[in-house]
């Protein structure tokens, strides 16, 4: 997220692992699972899909996670991809890519 945030970010956006809530840390699991997932079966085709497309992919499985976990969730934690700022875009992109090369 710094790489790609304009200016400073909000106060328990970055947060050492130990602060992070245990259900933060359970859909970050789990997003990191489906996206290993995915890039294993898929094999090397996955370097086909552009950056938007993989990002797209995180976005939805961090999305499906909120509502695994928050009853009401504030609408930008549930913003569709064309809502997200472009720092998110970017850094769901960058998620995937770091477990793709993982897999």
């Amino acid at each position: 997220m710094k790489r790609h945030f304009p200016g400073k970010s909000k106060p328990g956006h970055i947060v050492q692992r130990e602060e992070t809530p245990d259900w933060k840390r359970r859909s970050a699991a789990a997003v990191f699972g489906k996206v290993r997932d995915f890039a294993k079966v898929c094999g090397d085709t996955t370097a086909g899909l552009i950056r938007e497309q993989k990002g797209r992919f995180v976005a939805l499985c961090r999305l499906a996670q909120v509502h695994k976990y928050i009853e009401d969730p504030k609408p930008s934690y549930v913003a569709d991809w064309g809502a997200l700022p472009e720092s998110q875009k970017e850094t769901d992109a960058d998620i995937f890519e770091a477990v793709e090369r993982m897999a």
